[in-house]
């Protein structure tokens, strides 16, 4: 009976966990739509996938909150690029699970950008 307890305690806790990762939120608090949004592991340059493919239109707008994809909760780089063309790199952002967003970028934070 024990072992049947912390079996499906055991499980519970990868469902759980499972579900966190799916609804990790970023939260565009910057004022332009951000077009391409990416991370990598910190220090690295292994970009992954292009998030924004995740919203209907393809961009988060400002004040917008994106699901984000095949991202599990840790310390990452963000890349993103805006409606603009400004390119900005966030490095050492926390994604947490549990919460109603992952991680939020804002204006202050934009301090690795290029034209």
């Amino acid at each position: 009976m024990r072992q049947a307890i912390a079996t499906l305690s055991s499980l519970l806790a990868l469902c759980v966990a499972a579900t966190a990762a799916e609804r990790l939120k970023f939260w565009n608090l910057t004022g332009s739509t951000i077009k391409e949004l990416h991370l990598a592991p910190v220090g690295t340059a292994n970009w992954g996938p292009e998030q924004c493919r995740n919203d209907p239109d393809g961009a988060v707008d400002v004040d917008e909150r994106l699901t984000l994809k095949d991202v599990a909760p840790g310390r990452y780089d963000v890349k993103l690029v805006d409606k603009k063309g400004r390119s900005c790199v966030v490095r050492n952002v926390e994604l947490i699970a549990g919460k109603p967003y992952a991680f939020s970028i804002s204006d202050k934070d934009l301090t690795g950008c290029s034209e």
